[in-house]
C-alpha cells in the first residue's frame, strides 16, 4: 500500500457507503493483486460503469477489509462467485498506461503460484523502486472548450478563481493546493468543481524518487535561423536593433550548426555564459523547450573488442550446429531448453551473438541473463562490438534513476537486447524471441528475497509463455541440467574445443606437503615460482573465495573465538578500516585489543582472505601491479568496472579476487591462474558443496591460455584426492556428474524430485523449536490424510533442525524441509509469518 495514502482524502473522493457491493449486473469483474498486508492471493472486484474500460496492468484503488483502502494492480478478467459479495473498484490510478504488458502479468502469475509468493510482492519486484510507494490525488483544470458553457452559466467565485490560477501551468497535487482552509474543505470544493465539469481529479502514481529527468533545450526559431544566416536584420532588444553581443552570435552559430536537434541549455550556458540565451529568447530568435533526458548507463562507455572468434572468421562446426538448433527453435517458437555445454573459451558468446542477430532481424527482442554484475559489462561490450543494436541493462548496481529509465525504455519497446542479472528476467518486455541464461549453473540465479525464484528455471517458464527459444550456457552445467538432458527434457549441444588457444596445464599442489616443509604463507612454492617467472605483458589471476585478511580471530590463551553477536558466526578481520565484520549479516565490530573472555592481549589472526593474498603478493613482488576484486570493492559504485577495465587494459599485472574473477573474463594475456585455496566450500554440510567446488575450479582454470600463449593453472588444496579436485585435474567431468547424479537419485533431490525449505525465526529459542516441531507434525499429518487409500503423497518431511546459521538478526532459526515430487501440494494455503518459504532452495543450510 502506498505510504502517502491518506484515508481522509480517499473518503472525500469516494463515498464507500454508497458504493454497490456484490451486484454483477453489467459490471465487469476483474482479478486484482492487492498491495496490502495479509493479501496473500488475488481478489475479485467489480468495475462500476463510470470506470468502464480498465485494462490489465493498470493500477486501481480498492477497498480491502473493512473501510481500509489499498493500491492494486489488475491482472485480468475474473469470474464472479454469486455467493460472494464482490466489492467495487473505487478509482482508477493514472500511471502512464498499464504498468506492465500482458506477458509480464502472465509471468507474474506463474511466479506467484510456483514460488508461493504474494502476487503483489511479485509485481513490486517487476517495477522500479518506489513506483508503488507514492500515490497522489492530482487536480487538473479542463480545457476551455470543455468549460466555456459551464462558466457562461455560472462564473467561478473568488476561491475557484484562485484554484484556476494555481492550475494554469498544469496538474498539481491536491496536497500542494491546500492552503489555510485545509485539505478537507478544499476537497469538497474540488468535488463540486469536478461535478460541474471544471476540473478533473485523478489518483496518480508519482514515483518521485525514480521519475524521469528533464532538461531545457534551445533551438533556433525561423527568424533566428535567418539572422544566423545573415539574411535578416536583428530585432530590437536590450541592445539597439541590428546588434548582438559576441556571445550571442557565437550561441546562434552553435545552434545553427546543431540544426534542428538544438543544444542542451546546460551545454549552452557552459560554452557561452548562463545568461546569454535569455536575450535571444526575448527577441524571438531562440526557442526554449523542456525535454526528457534519459539516464543511459552505457552512454559514455565505448564498445569493447570483439570476442574469441576473430572478425571475418567462420564459426566452427560445433558452433554452427548449436546455432542451427537455436534458430530452428526460435523460428518454430519452440521453448524446449537447449543446454549449450562448451569448455571455457570455446566461443559460446559467438554463438549467442549470431543467434541474437537473427532474433533481432526477425523483429523480436532478446533477453540475456548473467549471474553477476561483473559479468554484465564484458558481455555488453562484446555485443556492442559485434552487433548494431539497442542494448538496455538491468541490475542492482544501477542507480534508481538509471534503472527506472532503462525500465521505461524497455517497456516502450526501445531495446533490442536486454542484458542483466536475475533482475532483468522481469523486464517489461511485450515479447521476447530468445532467452540466454549464461553460466546457468551459478548459485547467484537463486533469489534470497521474496519472491525467492530461481531465475534459470523461471526463464524456462517465460520462454514457454512467449514462445521463445531458450539457451542455457555453461562450461560446467548444473547437475540438474545434466540430468534433464539425460532424461530427454533438454536438448544438448557441445563445444568441445577452443577456437583459439589450448586448454591450460593443470597442476595440483598438496598444501599438507607445503606445511610439512615449513611454508606458512598463502602462496605455495609452485605458485610463487610461477608469479616470479611471469613474463612482461602477461597477466595472472589469483582466486581466493573468501574476503578479508583473517577468517578467524581467537585468543591464544583461552581459545575464545570472536563471534557475531547477531548470528553467532565467526567474525572476519578486514585490514581496510581495521574492523571485524560478519559476512552473513553484515554486522561490523571494532577490533578488540584484549580477549573479551579472559582479557588477554594475545590475539591471533588465523586463515586468510583476498586482502591477505593481495598483501603477500605485493610484499613478495613489489614490481607487479596488483589489484583486488571482491564484494568489499564491488559495493563501491563504479569500483568493480574500474578494476576490471584496468586489468583488461593491462594497467594491472595480477588480479586477486573471489569467485567474481573466476568467470566471464576473456583476456588472452592471462596465462597464469592460481587457486589459493580450493577447500573453502568443499566441506560444508551441503549436498551441493562438491558441485560448487568443481564448477568454481573449472571456471577459474579456464581463464588461462585463451590467446596464443600456453596457460598454467595451479590449484592449492589440502584434499588433492577429493573427486571434485581430481575431476578438474583430469578433465573427466562425465564421471563426476555420474557420481553426483547417483547421490541425488538415492535421496530424491533435484532433478529426481523437488525441495521446499520452510524457515521459522523467533526471538525465543524454545518457541522457535516448538513452532518448527508443530509445523513438521502438521505437514506429516497432511501428507498421510491427503493420500488416496493410504498410499501417501510421495513427499518426505525432514526435520525440524536448527539452521546452519542458527541465529540471525536476533532470531533463532529452524528449518523444516519437504522433499518429493510435488511438495507444494502440502502447502495450500502456504504458511504466513513467522515462516518464510523457499521453493527449490540452492542450499539446505
Amino acid at each position: 500500500m502506498a505510504d502517502d495514502l491518506d484515508p481522509t482524502l480517499d473518503l472525500d473522493l469516494v463515498d464507500l457507503s454508497q458504493a454497490p457491493a456484490g451486484q454483477v449486473g453489467e459490471e465487469q469483474a476483474i482479478e486484482v493483486a492487492v498491495d496490502a498486508p495479509g493479501a496473500s492471493r488475488t481478489y475479485t472486484y467489480l468495475v462500476p460503469p463510470r470506470l468502464a474500460g480498465i485494462a490489465a496492468g493498470e493500477a486501481v484503488l480498492v477497498e480491502f477489509g473493512r473501510g481500509r483502502q489499498a493500491l492494486g494492480v489488475v491482472l485480468g478478467s475474473a469470474e464472479v462467485d454469486p455467493a460472494i459479495a464482490a466489492k467495487p473498484v473505487l478509482a482508477r490510478v493514472r500511471a502512464d498506461g498499464p504498468l506492465l504488458p500482458p506477458l509480464s502479468l502472465g509471468f507474474a502469475r506463474w511466479i506467484s503460484q510456483e514460488y508461493l509468493a504474494p502476487p503483489a510482492a511479485v509485481l513490486r519486484s517487476m517495477l522500479p523502486p518506489g513506483m508503488l510507494e507514492r500515490l497522489e490525488l492530482m487536480a487538473e483544470w479542463l480545457p476551455s472548450d470543455q468549460t466555456e458553457t459551464v462558466l457562461a452559466a455560472q462564473p467561478v467565485d473568488a476561491a475557484e478563481e484562485a484554484i484556476r490560477d494555481r492550475l494554469a501551468n498544469g496538474p498539481r497535487s491536491v496536497r500542494d493546493l491546500a492552503g489555510d482552509e485545509g485539505r478537507a474543505p478544499l476537497l469538497r470544493r474540488l468535488r463540486g468543481m469536478a461535478a460541474r465539469g471544471l476540473v478533473r481529479l485523478e489518483w496518480t502514481l508519482t514515483a518521485a524518487a525514480a521519475g524521469p529527468r528533464y532538461e531545457r533545450w534551445l533551438t533556433l526559431s525561423d527568424e533566428g535561423r535567418a539572422v544566423a544566416a545573415g539574411s535578416a536584420p536583428v530585432p530590437a532588444g536590450r541592445l539597439p536593433a541590428g546588434r548582438l553581443g559576441p556571445r550571442q552570435r557565437a550561441l546562434l552559430a552553435d545552434l545553427a550548426a546543431a540544426d534542428a536537434g538544438g543544444l542542451a541549455g546546460a551545454v549552452a550556458s557552459e560554452r557561452h555564459g548562463p545568461g546569454t540565451a535569455t536575450g535571444l529568447i526575448r527577441r524571438g530568435l531562440v526557442a526554449a523547450e523542456v525535454r526528457q533526458r534519459p539516464r543511459r548507463p552505457l552512454e559514455k562507455r565505448r564498445a569493447g573488442r570483439r570476442g574469441t572468434r576473430p572478425e571475418g572468421s567462420d564459426l566452427t562446426a560445433p558452433q554452427q550446429a548449436a546455432l542451427a538448433a537455436i534458430l530452428t527453435a526460435m523460428r518454430g517458437r519452440d521453448a524446449t531448453p537447449l543446454l549449450l555445454e562448451g569448455v571455457t573459451g570455446s566461443g559460446k558468446t559467438a554463438v549467442y551473438a549470431e543467434a541474437i542477430a537473427e532474433t533481432i532481424a526477425a523483429g523480436r527482442p532478446a533477453l540475456i541473463l548473467v549471474p553477476e554484475i561483473a559479468l554484465a559489462m564484458p558481455l555488453v561490450d562484446r555485443l556492442r562490438a559485434d552487433l548494431d543494436a539497442e542494448i538496455a541493462m538491468l541490475h542492482s548496481g544501477l542507480s534508481e534513476g538509471e534503472r527506472a529509465d532503462e525500465w521505461r525504455r524497455i517497456r516502450a519497446g526501445g531495446a533490442d537486447i536486454v542484458v542483466g542479472t536475475r533482475l532483468a528476467l522481469t523486464a517489461p518486455l511485450a515479447d521476447v524471441g530468445l532467452i540466454v541464461v549464461d553460466e546457468e549453473h551459478e548459485a547467484a540465479y537463486k533469489s534470497d528475497r521474496t519472491p525467492r525464484l530461481q531465475a534459470r528455471d523461471a526463464a524456462l517458464a517465460l520462454a514457454r509463455l512467449a514462445g521463445a527459444a531458450v539457451v542455457l550456457g555453461s562450461a560446467t552445467p548444473s547437475v540438474e541440467s545434466v540430468g534433464r538432458v539425460r532424461f530427454g527434457a533438454y536438448r544438448h549441444a557441445v563445444l568441445p574445443e577452443r577456437p583459439s588457444g589450448a586448454p591450460p596445464r593443470v597442476v595440483v599442489v598438496d598444501l599438507r606437503a607445503e606445511l610439512a616443509g615449513g611454508n606458512r604463507g598463502l602462496l605455495s612454492g609452485a605458485l610463487h615460482a610461477a608469479l616470479a617467472a611471469l613474463p612482461a605483458g602477461e597477466r595472472a589471476i589469483l582466486v581466493m573465495n573468501r574476503r578479508g585478511t583473517a577468517s578467524v580471530v581467537l585468543c591464544r590463551d583461552c581459545g575464545h573465538v570472536q563471534r557475531c553477536p547477531e548470528c553467532e558466526r565467526s567474525l572476519v578481520f578486514h585490514q581496510a578500516g581495521i574492523t571485524l565484520r560478519c559476512h552473513h549479516c553484515g554486522t561490523a565490530s571494532p577490533l578488540a585489543t584484549r580477549c573479551p573472555e579472559c582479557r588477554s592481549p594475545r590475539i591471533r589472526y588465523l586463515g586468510g582472505g583476498t586482502q591477505r593474498v593481495e598483501e603477500e603478493v605485493k610484499a613478495a613482488f613489489p614490481d607487479l601491479r596488483v589489484g583486488r576484486l571482491d564484494r568489499d570493492v564491488a559495493e563501491q559504485k563504479g569500483s568493480l568496472q574500474r578494476v576490471l577495465d584496468a586489468f583488461s587494459e593491462g594497467r594491472l599485472d595480477v588480479l586477486v579476487g573471489t569467485s567474481l574473477v573466476a568467470k566471464g573474463l576473456d583476456i588472452p594475456e592471462v596465462t597464469l591462474v592460481g587457486v589459493v585455496s580450493a577447500d573453502v566450500a568443499l566441506n560444508l554440510p551441503d549436498e551441493r558443496a562438491a558441485e560448487r567446488t568443481f564448477q568454481l575450479l573449472t571456471q577459474a582454470v579456464g581463464r588461462a591460455g585463451r590467446g596464443d600463449k600456453p596457460g598454467l593453472a595451479i590449484i592449492q588444496t589440502y584434499q588433492p584426492e577429493h573427486p571434485a579436485i581430481r575431476a578438474v585435474e583430469s578433465g573427466d567431468a562425465a564421471s563426476f556428474y555420474d557420481a553426483e547424479l547417483e547421490i541425488r537419485r538415492r535421496f530424491g533431490s533435484p532433478p529426481y524430485g523437488r525441495l521446499i525449505k520452510l524457515t521459522v525465526g523467533l526471538p525465543d529459542h524454545l518457541a522457535a523449536e516448538h513452532e518448527a516441531a508443530a509445523m513438521a507434525d502438521r505437514l506429516r499429518h497432511a501428507a498421510v490424510s491427503a493420500a488416496p487409500a493410504g498410499a501417501g503423497i510421495p513427499v518426505a518431511i525432514l526435520g525440524p533442525a536448527p539452521a546452519y546459521i542458527a541465529r540471525r538478526a536476533g532470531r533463532w532459526r529452524w528449518n523444516v524441509v519437504l522433499r518429493g515430487n510435488r511438495p507444494v501440494e502440502l502447502l495450500n494455503p502456504p504458511p504466513g509469518a513467522p515462516w518464510s518459504i523457499d521453493v527449490d532452495p540452492d542450499s539446505l543450510l
